[in-house]
Parts: C-alpha cells; sequence; structure tokens
C-alpha cells in the first residue's frame, strides 16, 4: 500500500510540474504494411557509392568507413531495430532483407543471431566475405578475420532455417580462391541484376556461385 502511494504521489509531482510519466513505446512501422517489406544493406563505401539494391522498401543507415567488427555489429543492431519495430506493427508481413559486401556480413550475421526469434523472413547475400566455400574458396574474413574483429570475422553457414540465397561469382571478397587483382573491378560488375530487389523471390534458399546454381 505505501509503495503505491509513494508512486501516486511522485506522479503528481510530475504532473505539477508540467511533466508526465512516459508509457512504452508505440509499435511504429517505418514502412507500409502490405506486400513484402525488404530492406537492404550496401556495403564498404570508402570507395565508391556501393547501396545499389533498388526496387526495395528501405535502406539500413550504419558506418561503412571503415570495413572492421564494430561498423558490421552497428549495421546489425541498425538492421535489427527497423525491422523488429516493422514486424511490431505488421506481425504478418514477410521482411526479405539484403545485403553486398559488407552489408551482406551485416544481414548474415543478423540471421545467425536472430533466426529462433524471428521468423517470416529470408536473406539475399551478394559478395559475403564470409561465405563458407569449398576448401580454399571461403569468404574473405576466412583470411582477414583476425585484422577486422568479430563479428565480421570467420566463415560459416548457421541461418537455421531462414531461406538464404547466397550469390558469388569470382570476386575475392567472398571467394579467396579468385584473383585478388581483379578488386576492385571484379567486386563491382559481376552483379547487376543482383541489386534488383523484384529479381530474388521470398523463399529463395540456394547458392550461385561463379554462375552455377547449386542447393544448400
Amino acid at each position: 500500500m505505501r509503495k503505491r502511494t509513494i508512486a501516486a504521489f511522485s506522479a503528481s509531482l510530475l504532473a505539477a510540474a508540467g511533466l508526465s510519466v512516459a508509457a512504452g513505446p508505440a509499435a511504429h512501422a517505418t514502412a507500409p504494411c502490405d506486400g513484402t517489406y525488404s530492406i537492404a544493406v550496401g556495403g564498404w563505401r570508402s570507395h565508391w557509392d556501393t547501396d545499389r539494391f533498388y526496387n526495395v522498401t528501405q535502406h539500413v543507415g550504419y558506418p561503412t568507413d571503415i570495413p572492421n567488427g564494430a561498423s558490421t555489429q552497428a549495421g546489425v543492431d541498425e538492421l535489427n531495430r527497423l525491422v523488429r519495430e516493422q514486424r511490431a506493427a505488421c506481425p504478418g508481413q514477410h521482411v526479405k532483407m539484403m545485403g553486398y559486401s559488407m552489408g551482406a556480413a551485416v544481414v548474415h550475421v543478423w540471421v545467425t543471431n536472430n533466426w529462433m526469434s524471428f521468423g517470416n523472413v529470408n536473406a539475399i547475400l551478394v559478395a559475403d566475405p564470409k561465405r563458407q566455400g569449398p576448401p580454399g574458396a571461403d569468404g574473405g574474413t576466412a583470411v582477414f578475420g583476425p585484422a577486422v574483429g568479430a563479428p565480421l570475422a570467420g566463415v560459416d553457414r548457421f541461418f537455421g532455417n531462414v531461406p538464404v540465397k547466397s550469390i558469388c561469382d569470382r570476386d575475392y571478397v567472398c571467394d579467396t580462391s579468385a584473383n585478388p587483382l581483379g578488386y576492385p573491378n571484379d567486386h563491382i560488375t559481376h552483379y547487376d541484376v543482383d541489386f534488383d530487389g523484384n529479381h530474388h523471390t521470398d523463399d529463395a534458399n540456394e547458392q550461385w556461385y561463379n554462375g552455377v546454381w547449386s542447393p544448400w
């Protein structure tokens, strides 16, 4: 009883001062609830604008000047905020998330961390540096992991039950068996159609490696 009295008295003091007791934030959609909510994460922008996805609902802003674990985690956090905010307001809506280069690593990490708690979602990974490939053909963070730090470091396929489409085409960023001298030209010229959000279905679960399709 005493605790309720103190709480009521505190609230009355706030009201007298022209303040209010804040309620929890209302669910707020970042986009309409109809159709698929498609969200895209661009890559490293130090030399060029790599956020080239189009026909998408939302783009994720995050620090991209330095490709390292801290930047990747900032992207994961912002992606998580946006998709969960949208899901809270539009609980039945499908989410399609797409990422390129470091942005693909952002989406990759998000799926690994959230597949058990977030359904009705699929992911498109274009030139994923965390791509786990055949022996000797993993993504670049298999080599540079210690320098960039977690969660960008390392390669894996920890996607749970989320449909994931991975695309890597003669590109050292996602395939260390490719010619490293081809970067950056190969990294920015092989994927034009893949930046079209409408090019990818909501249930794509497959790999495209050097133009050849294979299942997971």
